[in-house]
Order: C-alpha cells, then sequence, then structure tokens
C-alpha cells in the first residue's frame, strides 16, 4: 500500500474526537449521513446480527453533531433492510434508499427501495426501485439526474450504471464492470464532469474508474489495496478522501487519499476500529469533516460518530 501521495503531503487531517451514537441493537452497523434542514442525519441498520431476517433502519437526528435523538425506524415485514444511504433530491427532499434481503427467495432474492420525506421524520410508503436481484448500492445527484451504481447479487457478477429524473424509474446506461466479484462502491462527478468511482472487489484490490459523458465506457486502475465499504468527500482543491474498511495488518476503518492519476489509495488516519466495521457516511462542514461508521473494537458492534480536521 502506498503510503504518500500529493493530497496527503500537503493537506492534515488532524482527529477531533470520537463519540458512540447508538448501541442499543445487538448488531448495529452500516451506517450512511447527511446534512439536511439544519441537522446531521444519521441512518444504519439495526439487527440482531450481522446478517438476520429483521433488519431495519434506524434513523438519527443531531442539532449540534453531538447530541442525537432518535427519530424513526423503517423495517418491512418481508425483507431484511441493509445499507440505506441517504440523498437530497433536486425540490429539497431527503431520500433514503436501500436494498431489501427478501425473505422468500422463490422467485428472487433482492429488491432496492426508495423512501422519501419532506422533514425527515413523515416518511412515504416504500416504492420498490430498479431492477430485481440489482443492489442499488450507491447514488448521486448530477446536472438533474440521478445516477446509481447496481451490484448483481449472484452469478454473473458485474455492476451496472444507471440513470433517473425522478429516483424512482431507472433506466440502465451500460455494464461498467464484469469478471470479478465487484460489489461495493462510492460515486462522484468532477468539476469537468467525469464521473469517478472507487469499487470494492472481493478478494482483489479496490479498483478507482473514471468516465467521460455519456458515462458508458470506464478506465479501471488497481488502488493497491484490498477495501470494504466505500465511502469519500472531495475536497475543494479536488483531492479525493475516502473512508475504507482495510484489510492487510489488521481490519481497521480508516481514512485514505485517493490518487486520481494512479489511482493509487494511501493511508492517512485510523479511526479507532477493528474486526466488524466500516461502512461510513461523511459530511464536510467548514473543514470540518464528519464521520459515521461503525465498530466492534468495544465488543459490541456500535455507531460511532468521528470529527477531523482538514487543514495544512
Amino acid at each position: 500500500m502506498n503510503t504518500s501521495s500529493a493530497q496527503s503531503s500537503s493537506t492534515k487531517l488532524h482527529l477531533l474526537g470520537v463519540q458512540k451514537i447508538w448501541d442499543k441493537a445487538p448488531h448495529n452497523a452500516f451506517t450512511d449521513l447527511i446534512a439536511y434542514k439544519d441537522a446531521l442525519w444519521c441512518v444504519f441498520r439495526e439487527g440482531s446480527a450481522h446478517v438476520s431476517p429483521d433488519g431495519a433502519f434506524r434513523l438519527l437526528k443531531s442539532s449540534d453533531g453531538q447530541n442525537w435523538q432518535n427519530a424513526g425506524l423503517q423495517s418491512l415485514d418481508n425483507a431484511d433492510l441493509r445499507d440505506a444511504k441517504l440523498l437530497i433530491s433536486p425540490d429539497g427532499k431527503l431520500q433514503l434508499f436501500g436494498a431489501g434481503a427478501l425473505h422468500d427467495k422463490s422467485v428472487y432474492s433482492h429488491q432496492s427501495y426508495m423512501w422519501q420525506s419532506d422533514d425527515g421524520i413523515n416518511w412515504s410508503q416504500p416504492l420498490e426501485i430498479g431492477e430485481q436481484n440489482i443492489w442499488q448500492w450507491r447514488m448521486k445527484w448530477h446536472n438533474q439526474t440521478l445516477y446509481s451504481l447496481g451490484y448483481k447479487v449472484g452469478a454473473p457478477h458485474f455492476i451496472r450504471l444507471y440513470q433517473s429524473q425522478n429516483a424512482s424509474h431507472f433506466s440502465a446506461i451500460n455494464t461498467i464492470y464484469s469478471g470479478s466479484y465487484a460489489n461495493e462502491s462510492a460515486l462522484s462527478f468532477t468539476k469537468d464532469n467525469h464521473a469517478i468511482c472507487l469499487l470494492r472487489r472481493d478478494p482483489e484490490n479496490g479498483v478507482f474508474g473514471i468516465s467521460s459523458p455519456p458515462f458508458d465506457t470506464w478506465q479501471w486502475q488497481d488502488i493497491g489495496a484490498r477495501i470494504g465499504g466505500p465511502q469519500w468527500v472531495t475536497l475543494e482543491n479536488e483531492a479525493q478522501l475516502a473512508c475504507v474498511r482495510l484489510y492487510d495488518e489488521k481490519i481497521r476503518t480508516s481514512l485514505c487519499w485517493i490518487d486520481k492519476n494512479t489511482g493509487q489509495l494511501s493511508e492517512a488516519l485510523t479511526l479507532p476500529s477493528a474486526g466488524d466495521c466500516s461502512y461510513a457516511g461523511m459530511v464536510l462542514q467548514n473543514n470540518v469533516l464528519y464521520i459515521s461508521y461503525y465498530s466492534s473494537h468495544e465488543k459490541k458492534s456500535a455507531i460511532y460518530l468521528a470529527k477531523v480536521k482538514i487543514g495544512t
């Protein structure tokens, strides 16, 4: 794994603190984080185990990044809900996305869903979105279009890019990666209108991808490390700062730079973590990065919030 990059040599990361914000369920994991209406919102899965039939989405709210209140729970009788993601639509609605591992797998095993809210408290009924057995993992609004990266559950494995104008009906742009068990991803768009992706593969190293409009053809580079649960933010200087699970030496959750020229990953800051961990949400406000993640380093899988100062 690389230990230096142009970004890490010029930008310093200072860990301001980490707090446990939730551990009430037997297993608490797979987070996302967003700023909406003058508050931070954290969503994650509650369940009886890492894989169990009773997964539900717990939502927390904080007006100060320190004190957190329960803001509700979304569940389905017919599925284990997994890997919630939060977005804000162009018309200002808070959107919640996630996949359901269905209890009845006789026809298909996975279905993706979307909920919407005007206040983060009162939510619409779940809407089925996307193709069956395509896990709509990460989505991003860009130029009034919602782009979604979905991965095929079961063989043959592939990653497919979708687009939507309304977050309910999706059309496929193209299959952009195949030939390996690629799955979880982070997706962003650059100022010069390129799409970029950080993609997990198992058991191989992750890859970094870039594409020009219409985003149907991608170039991929090995990042030099195996990763899990990728998410990232783009800094003002357009540097990509990711939060991932790393597997070398010991399993941990770390902030890492991604060099967009070489695709190489460079570890910059390890968060308190071990074992069953990672799956971060990231919000950057006034050079302070708020990071939700989960970890089992204190024995029980719990939800944590880290605050990191970004500066020289």
